[in-house]
């Protein structure tokens, strides 16, 4: 019979705890006290004994991007650039019970959110990183894991089902007619302000290497622009020191309203497979979820 991960089905922020428990006995660590940090894509632990975060992926189906992570994770180590490391003396990832999990040096953060200039900059300096040829990165993957969330998740409506794929299908037709305008290089793949930490020392370091590619800069620029024309979660100053970091502005392009409706989608995809973990959750999916049937309705999305 298939592994709750092998199937995608199961991942509660309590079976992530078990795996994750059952990750660090393999690993010699002490889970007892560990504290959920974060849950969505992949459910995070920060040990209470050790330095260190404990990352659960959500099925098996993740393992490649997993694996990407690792191997991203120490090119970065090896350019000196500010990216989280991987624990080097451990063999990563691990598999258990279906689930990747991987382990992270803890970034003792300082009592302060990475401003948007900072995201700019930081941007600026990886996407004019030169890979090595020894470095196998895939290209972006506009869509993500969301058919796949569309297809596995439980407990939404089947119209809702039917209306994402038929939505997918739209702006895949209008992906495919785009040009884009910067060259080719790394990117981040989910470049928002929350996978920016600044630690004690004030270094602005980036996190989570999951879609980490080789494409176009303007999917990284993507997430950012949209946040602000769409939902207005950076004030006009906040991006304005985005763009003036980056020194390019993507609503300027003529592709960006494509680029805002994938990632509006992606947004609406990524919450809806958690809408079983609270109220809250299940409330603001089903405000994306008709906003996204009408293109002129107001984003009045929550953060989260």
């Amino acid at each position: 019979m298939p592994s709750a991960g092998a199937q995608g089905a199961g991942f509660t922020s309590a079976a992530a705890a078990r795996v994750m428990a059952a990750a660090c006995r393999q690993a010699r660590l002490e889970s007892d006290g560990a504290k959920l940090i974060r849950f969505g894509e992949n459910a995070l632990f920060r040990l209470a004994s050790h330095p260190v975060i404990v990352r659960v992926a959500r099925t098996a189906d993740y393992l490649p991007s997993v694996r990407n992570e690792v191997k991203v994770s120490r090119w970065l180590a090896q350019e000196r650039f500010p990216a989280a490391r991987v624990v080097e003396d451990l063999e990563q990832p691990l598999m258990v019970d279906g689930f990747p999990v991987t382990f992270w040096h803890l970034i003792r953060e300082a009592d302060r959110k990475a401003t948007y200039g900072e995201l700019g900059t930081v941007l600026r300096e990886l996407h004019s990183l030169h890979r090595p040829e020894s470095l196998d990165l895939p290209g972006y993957d506009a869509f993500g894991r969301s058919d796949l969330r569309i297809d596995k998740v439980r407990g939404i409506p089947d119209d809702d089902r039917t209306f994402l794929r038929k939505r997918g299908r739209e702006l895949r037709e209008r992906l495919a007619s785009l040009r884009f305008e910067l060259p080719k290089g790394p990117v981040h793949g989910d470049a928002h302000g929350d996978n920016l930490m600044v630690d004690q020392r004030g270094n602005a370091i980036l996190i989570d290497f999951e879609n980490f590619c080789y494409d176009h800069p303007e999917w990284d620029l993507m997430v950012t622009a949209t946040e602000y024309d769409s939902m207005g979660w950076a004030s006009d100053s906040d991006y304005a020191a985005f763009v003036d970091a980056y020194a390019w502005d993507l609503r300027q392009w003529p592709g960006f309203a494509t680029l805002r409706a994938i990632q509006e989608f992606k947004m609406t995809t990524w919450l809806m497979q958690n809408v079983n973990e609270s109220a809250d959750v299940a409330d603001e999916y089903a405000r994306r979820i008709a906003s996204l049937r009408d293109d002129d309705a107001p984003r009045n999305w929550q953060p989260g």
